[in-house]
């Protein structure tokens, strides 16, 4: 693996950047559904509620690991 040094600010913006995508996708679909909880939506789909959200739950689902990976990640970067 490489290390290489980037600016603390830099990587921020970059963390800020890829959160608010994150956070349009998750809204994109809470939309699409008229849902205002992923965690319901990803409920309605397991207990197949809406049947057809099982690709967008699974993907929701992937979409809050990463927001809050990135959240931890900023906490850490705070901390330090």
């Amino acid at each position: 693996m490489t290390t290489i040094s980037v600016k603390k600010e830099l990587l921020e913006e970059l963390v800020d950047l890829k959160l608010n995508f994150l956070n349009n996708e998750i809204d994109k679909i809470l939309s699409k559904w008229n849902h205002e909880s992923a965690s319901k939506i990803i409920q309605d789909a397991r207990d197949g509620t809406i049947e057809e959200a099982e690709d967008d739950a699974i993907t929701l689902r992937h979409l809050l690991d990463q927001r809050e990976e990135l959240f931890h990640l900023k906490k850490e970067w705070n901390n330090s």
